[in-house]
């Protein structure tokens, strides 16, 4: 086969895992969103892919064959990232949240289209404390689908992302393909944060600076604003958009729809593009080349 691979995006957000592929090669054949800003920002930026604009627990495998013209088992790899805010350690880790369980659909999907790879994304906070429990049942379903499995915690600070971003990032190749799922190891060292913020305040001392220190890469962007996120000689101020952007590893000319507030609302629930694209260099060299 050639360098190019088939990719169905689901819980697609503003495209930052699109990117990620298409910067590795990948064809995203058809995205899947429900949120209606990410919808705009993801059109203004892949204006040539379809998008499935509604709930996923609508979406039918059946559907997903007909936009994309394939068949049961040709697809290469199906991503998803199903929505993180129960999870999170920056949020309430509500074991009851209804968004916990939204992985069911990315796995109905799994079991239905059979794809040769699948990448799933989310939080870290995923595999810590009381969450574990559904780590396990996350695990027992991707491996119950036809799937060998690997999970590791990547920091997409070691892939040339300029954020302090971990996040869980499962792997899975179909039983029959004979061929190990893995991860690539870390490729960059850490980019401080003085480097894109000249007017960043370096400090050693967490206790009495809880912005993060100008040698280390910016902390990880939420999808709430906060001001206190760059520390300088005149107090502290909010990221640009332009810095935003660079944060997230999104390219200048990436656009998003609305203000700047929901530019940073994409940017915060992104899988930041350079990551994805690590990942997917790594899948395409490593499992796909090989498949016979």
């Amino acid at each position: 086969m050639n360098s190019q691979f088939s990719v169905i995006s689901t819980f697609s957000g503003c495209g930052g895992s699109s990117l990620g592929y298409e910067l590795a090669g990948g064809k995203i054949l058809l995205a899947v969103e429900f949120d209606r800003n990410a919808i705009e920002t993801y059109k203004l930026n892949f204006p040539e892919t379809p998008i499935y604009e509604g709930d996923i627990k609508e979406l039918t495998v059946g559907e997903c064959l007909q936009i994309t013209g394939l068949q049961v088992g040709e697809l290469d790899v199906l991503d998803g990232s199903p929505p993180c805010q129960g999870f999170s350690t920056a949020g309430k880790r509500d074991f009851r949240d209804e968004r916990n369980w939204l992985f069911k659909e990315y796995v109905r999907l799994l079991e239905g289209l059979q794809p040769k790879i699948f990448v799933m994304e989310n939080v870290s906070g995923l595999v810590k404390g009381k969450m574990k429990i559904v780590f396990a049942e996350i695990m027992r379903s991707l491996k119950g689908a036809g799937y060998k499995v690997r999970c590791r915690l990547m920091n997409a600070m070691y892939y040339g992302v300029p954020q302090q971003r971990q996040r869980v990032i499962f792997i899975g190749v179909r039983n029959d393909l004979g061929l190990e799922p893995s991860h690539p190891r870390p490729q960059t060292p850490p980019t401080p944060l003085r480097a894109i913020c000249p007017d960043a305040l370096a400090s050693r001392s967490q206790k009495i600076n809880p912005w993060i220190p100008s040698w280390k890469p910016v902390c990880t962007i939420t999808k709430t604003p906060f001001k206190g996120l760059i520390k300088t000689g005149r107090g502290v101020r909010e990221p640009t958009l332009e810095e935003l952007k660079i944060f997230g590893s999104f390219p200048k000319d990436f656009k998003f729809a609305g203000g700047k507030q929901q530019a940073w609302e994409r940017i915060g629930n992104s899988v930041p593009p350079l990551l994805m694209k690590a990942i997917a260099e790594h899948i395409r060299d490593n499992i796909l080349l090989k498949i016979k």
